[in-house]
């Protein structure tokens, strides 16, 4: 019997072997993860790692906070210690398959450890980036665009291939598994969400030159999205890009461009994630500008913090950026998200650049207390008695609120801030709003004001 040891539970290495178990009734599938929370003792561990043919190593790999590359660069401390976990109690040859999101080269890192430590054993490394989907993540496993597998341009190399290729065989057409190098296997990766992010800031660009002229960007979208050279997906143009691999993965690949002495391509790269922190700023600005030019002392309704729909993930998501930006005008804020948790709101508040991507036992265990900050049950206790909201998660539910209910709970002049654009903007105005909607022709309360500071 085949036997698979996945060294990290997380949101990708979980799902992952929970699909392969179950489509794979004769591969034996383990989970291990060094969390106290998750594993009770290390030699439970070592026990699957020690018999496993194929070991997935799916670790966090967060942006280095300090050191050579700190902000931009991956940190692969867990990566390294995993590699010298394996190297310690392996018995027989392995298959090590990179299943988080590493820079490229890391295959031949990880390889220099394995080899140097070897005691004669063999081992093959592959790289499997995943391509999962916050919030679809089963489904896009059991039917996936591709499965792509990068290994050794040697006879081994093709051999541990085959091997890894004859797992998601028994659920994926043939068709549709990948074989490249390994280089081009983990940039690939890098690429894919690069160009994805790529994407949302252009059309985020473009959102601040249709408010400038009278246009309106989900027409300019939609247009756009016709032709078949571009298609129309992640043309929405919103508050910004969040999650956990956008700005990781573009810092990334920016730190290996000027590694390689490629300014220029590191340069395009930087400028995804300023246009994305310049769409954050800029909606912060919209809210400030638009209600006296002040938020302090104001109620401010947050409705969604989830980086997107259907999920409670926190991740980078813009609604840190925009809070932040509120609370240092002094506005008190009321945050409603029907999945997040108020314990995590406030540690996302009080916490430093991408320490959310490390552990939960390494992250801050109490977060600061913010007295201008609330966190509700509904989005009808968020709004009541607010000058504004903002609307920064497309959650459904939101699409169906009762706008005037909640207009008559709110002070006047009440102001809508639509960072989703999932509102119907002229049916609230004629309800009493006034109201900003990205990329769209301004309220005539807004025209003569600033679009940034």
């Amino acid at each position: 019997m085949v036997k698979i040891c996945c060294i990290g539970a997380g949101y990708v290495g979980g799902p992952t072997m929970a699909v392969i178990a179950f489509k794979c009734p004769a591969i034996e599938v383990a989970v291990v993860d060094i969390s106290v929370a998750r594993i009770a003792a290390w030699n439970k561990v070592e026990k699957h790692v020690s018999e496993a043919d194929i070991i997935f190593v799916s670790v966090n790999t967060p942006t280095k906070t300090r050191g050579l590359g700190a902000g931009k660069a991956a940190d692969l401390t867990y990566w390294e210690s995993a590699a010298r976990m394996i190297a310690d109690v392996a018995k027989n040859d392995k298959i090590v398959v990179e299943k988080s999101t590493v820079p490229v080269k890391t295959a031949e890192a990880i390889e220099k450890i394995l080899t140097h430590n070897s005691n004669g054993i063999k081992y093959q490394i592959l790289s499997n980036p995943e391509f999962l989907a916050e919030g679809t993540a089963i489904r896009d496993l059991f039917n996936p665009d591709r499965v792509l597998i990068g290994g050794r341009e040697t006879p081994g190399g093709q051999k541990a291939i085959q091997a890894l290729k004859e797992v998601y065989a028994h659920w994926v057409p043939e068709d549709r598994i990948i074989c490249t190098n390994l280089w081009s296997a983990e940039l690939s990766k890098l690429a894919a969400n690069a160009f994805l992010a790529q994407r949302i800031s252009s059309v985020n660009a473009m959102s601040a030159l249709c408010e400038a002229t009278g246009a309106d960007v989900t027409q300019v979208s939609h247009a756009v999205g016709k032709d078949t050279r571009v298609g129309s997906k992640f043309l929405n143009a919103s508050v910004g890009f969040g999650g956990s691999c956008f700005q990781k993965d573009i810092l990334s690949l920016v730190y290996i461009c000027e590694c390689n002495g490629l300014k220029e391509v590191a340069n395009y790269w930087k400028q995804v994630i300023q246009v994305n922190d310049y769409q954050k700023n800029r909606f912060v600005n919209r809210v400030v500008s638009s209600m006296f030019n002040t938020v302090s002392g104001k109620k401010i309704a947050i409705l969604g913090f989830a980086f997107k729909k259907d999920t409670g993930d926190t991740r980078e998501t813009p609604a840190i950026d925009v809070c932040k930006g509120l609370l240092g005008d002094n506005a008190n804020l009321s945050i409603y998200d029907p999945q997040v948790t108020e314990d995590q709101i406030r540690k996302d508040l009080s916490m430093r650049k991408f320490d959310w991507d490390n552990p939960i036992h390494l992250q801050p265990m109490s977060p600061t207390v913010m007295k201008q900050l609330s966190v509700v049950w509904d989005a009808y206790a968020a709004t009541k008695g607010a000058h504004g909201l903002c609307l920064l998660t497309e959650w459904d539910e939101f699409k169906t609120l009762d706008f005037k209910k909640i207009y008559d709970n709110m002070q006047k002049p009440a102001f809508v801030f639509d960072g989703r654009n999932i509102i119907d903007e002229q049916k609230l105005r004629e309800i009493g709003f006034i109201v900003y909607s990205i990329g769209k022709p301004l309220d005539g309360w807004l025209k003569d004001m600033p679009a940034v500071a």
